[in-house]
C-alpha cells in the first residue's frame, strides 16, 4: 500500500538530531564547501565545471523512483553534474525538522531542497534559501495559487514542483451524481449507507490532531487566507466547523473514530470499499485505477468540495535552493528540468504526481492518464493556507487544538471559534 502523508506529528528525538547534524557536516565536509558566510561573497562552482550537487527530498517506493528516473535524465543532460540524494522523511513536519537541522548547523548542503507549500516563508524570512530572482524564473508557468507559496516580501524563494490539492472522492456506481451541496453530499452518503451494508461510513476525511484536520477543514470551505487572519471568526470558517461537528454528532454518516484518522486510513477505506465518499489527495486516483482495488476500479470520480463555494486545499511541493550552496548554477538548472514539460508529464504518468506546470495538462497527459482531466477541475478550485512564517505555530498550537475540540464535542463551532479567534489575530501581528 503506498502511503503519503502530508505533514507527520512528531519531531525528531534528541538522538535523531545528532545524526543529521553529523550528516550535515560529513556532506558539507565531503564536498569542499564553506559552510560560513553568504556564498554569494563566495566562489561559486560554474554550470560547465564537474561537480556533486545534493537533493533533499522525500519519496518511497514508486515516488522515489520517480524522482531517481529523473535525477538519471538529467545527469544524461548534463553529464558534468552528479546529484546525491539525502532522504528526508515521508512524514513532512519530520522532513521538516531534518532540513531546519541543516540548516542550524550551517551547511552548505542540500544544494537543492523541496519544501511542503507552508514552509518557505518560514525559511525565506530566516534567510536560509536563496532569492531567485536574479535567475528570472518563468512564474506564468505554474498555478497562480501553488507560485504564490514561494514567494515572501516581493522575493520568489521557491519554485513549485508538483501540485496536490484535497478533493472529494465518491464512487460513481453508488453515487450516480455528484453532490452539488453539502446537504446532497450528506443525503447521499445516508443513501449509500442504507443500500449496501458493506460501507462501515459514508465519508471518511483526516479527524486527528494534526495538520491533516486543518486541510480538512479548509477543503470544506474555511478560508484562512493571510488577508483574513486578523479575525477567523467567519460564516464560512463557521459553516465548515458545522459540517465537521455534524458529520460526527448528528448526521452520523462518519464515526467519532474519525479522531483519530490520518490520510492512510482514509486512503485504505477508499480504496477497499468501506466508504462511497472520501477526502484525500490526487495521488490516491492513480491507485483507485487499478485492478489491485476492484472496489473502487472504474468506479472513481472527483471533485471540488461541494461547500458553499466549492473549494479543495491547496497542498504540494516547492523547490528551493540553500543560501550557502556554492552549486547555485547546477542547482538552478536541475529545478529547471523538473519543472520543464518532459518531466513533469513523466513524472505524473509513472507516480500519478500532478504537474505544477498548467501546460503540461494536455492531450498527451490525458492520453496516457484520463483522469487527469477531473483533476484539472480541482486543481482550479484551490484555497491557500496563510504564506506566513508563523503558519506551523498558527497550525500546531491553535487550529488543530480547535478542530479537534469540535470534532470530540468539547466545544461547540461557534464557542471554539470565538475563543480561538483573539489569539490567532495575537500571533498575526507578530509577522507585521
Amino acid at each position: 500500500m503506498q502511503m503519503r502523508p502530508r505533514r507527520g506529528r512528531g519531531r525528531l528525538t534528541g538522538i535523531a538530531v545528532v545524526a543529521v547534524l553529523a550528516l550535515a557536516a560529513c556532506t558539507s565536509s565531503s564536498n569542499n564547501n564553506n559552510t560560513s558566510g553568504n556564498s554569494d561573497k563566495m566562489h561559486q562552482v560554474p554550470l560547465t565545471a564537474k561537480q556533486r550537487i545534493f537533493f533533499a527530498t522525500a519519496g518511497l517506493g514508486s515516488e522515489g523512483d520517480a524522482t531517481k528516473t529523473e535525477i538519471a535524465a538529467f545527469e544524461k543532460m548534463h553529464p558534468n553534474i552528479t546529484v546525491n540524494i539525502l532522504n528526508l522523511s515521508p512524514y513532512s513536519t519530520v522532513a521538516q525538522g531534518q532540513e531546519e537541522n541543516y540548516f542550524l548547523a550551517g551547511a552548505s548542503t542540500p544544494d537543492v531542497l523541496y519544501t511542503d507549500v507552508t514552509w518557505p516563508s518560514q525559511y525565506a524570512r530566516a534567510g536560509w534559501i536563496t532569492n531567485l530572482e536574479s535567475l528570472h524564473p518563468n512564474t506564468s508557468e505554474f498555478f497562480p495559487a501553488q507560485m504564490a507559496t514561494g514567494e515572501y516580501n516581493g522575493g520568489v524563494y521557491a519554485i513549485p514542483w508538483y501540485i496536490n490539492a484535497e478533493g472529494l472522492y465518491y464512487r460513481t456506481d453508488l453515487v450516480k451524481t455528484p453532490p452539488t451541496s453539502i446537504s446532497a453530499l450528506v443525503d447521499d452518503a445516508k443513501s449509500a449507507l442504507a443500500k449496501d451494508k458493506s460501507l462501515k461510513e459514508g465519508l471518511a476525511f483526516e479527524g486527528d490532531e494534526y495538520e491533516g484536520a486543518v486541510s480538512a477543514w479548509l477543503s470544506m470551505g474555511a478560508q484562512i487566507g493571510t488577508s483574513q487572519l486578523s479575525n477567523i471568526d467567519t460564516e464560512a470558517n463557521r459553516a465548515s466547523l458545522e459540517f465537521m461537528y455534524d458529520a460526527v454528532h448528528t448526521s452520523k454518516i462518519t464515526p467519532s473514530a474519525v479522531t483519530t484518522w490520518h490520510e492512510d486510513y482514509v486512503q485504505h477505506a477508499w480504496l477497499y470499499g468501506q466508504t462511497p465518499f472520501a477526502l484525500n489527495w490526487p495521488y490516491l486516483f492513480q491507485l483507485s485505477e487499478t485492478k489491485a482495488y476492484p472496489a473502487v476500479d472504474g468506479h472513481t470520480g472527483w471533485i471540488p468540495f461541494p461547500s458553499a463555494t466549492p473549494q479543495s486545499c491547496l497542498g504540494g511541493d516547492d523547490l528551493a535552493i540553500n543560501a550557502k550552496s556554492t552549486h547555485k548554477a547546477a542547482a538552478w538548472a536541475f529545478i529547471q528540468y523538473l519543472t520543464s514539460l518532459t518531466a513533469q508529464d513523466n513524472r505524473a504518468v509513472a507516480d500519478g504526481d500532478p504537474p505544477s506546470v498548467e501546460e503540461a495538462y494536455d492531450a498527451k497527459l490525458y492520453a496516457s492518464a484520463p483522469y487527469f482531466k477531473q483533476e484539472r477541475a480541482v486543481y482550479n478550485a484551490v484555497t491557500l493556507r496563510p504564506v506566513i512564517p508563523v503558519y506551523e505555530q498558527l497550525s500546531d498550537e491553535l487550529l488543530q487544538p480547535m478542530i479537534s475540540s469540535v470534532l470530540s464535542g468539547e466545544e461547540t463551532p461557534d464557542a471554539a471559534l470565538a475563543g480561538t479567534a483573539p489569539t490567532v489575530a495575537l500571533l498575526i501581528k507578530t509577522t507585521k
